[in-house]
């Protein structure tokens, strides 16, 4: 199975979460002017998101700044989105953003730190993804 780059805010909800996945995951940043870690192979991004009530400004700063980088965006190959479905419509929309803009699959949605039975189906889900993954690539 391949890698994970993820954000988590002060909050810590996507921290504990992939701390539950127990997969290999990359951390970024959550300071504008630390160094993104550069991902050299394929991977799965999880985001929060921070929207509005209108929605604006849904994906972190952090993650715009990993993905506006060449190098890292060539690397992504799905999204993973969270929120808090207190917020309706803008429920995990930065997997929806950056779906678009990036061009690749929501693989899931879950709510603030996940429950056991996402943690099940997010393992489950990547590794059938990473499998139908590489075996297109032959």
């Amino acid at each position: 199975m391949s890698a994970l780059l993820y954000y988590s805010s002060a909050s810590g909800n996507t921290e504990r979460f992939i701390g539950k996945l127990n997969l290999l995951a990359t951390r970024l940043p959550q300071a504008l002017d630390a160094p993104v870690p550069i991902m050299e192979s394929p991977f799965v991004l999880i985001c929060p998101t921070f929207a509005d009530g209108k929605g604006r400004g849904a994906v972190p700063g952090p993650v715009i700044r990993a993905l506006n980088d060449k190098r890292i965006r060539h690397q992504l190959r799905g999204v993973i989105a969270s929120g808090n479905r207190s917020f309706g419509a803008t429920f995990a929309l930065a997997g929806d953003v950056i779906a678009r803009k990036c061009q690749v699959p929501v693989l899931y949605r879950f709510e603030l730190a996940g429950t056991s039975t996402d943690i099940q189906l997010v393992r489950q889900g990547l590794k059938r993804f990473w499998t139908q993954q590489y075996s297109n690539e032959r």
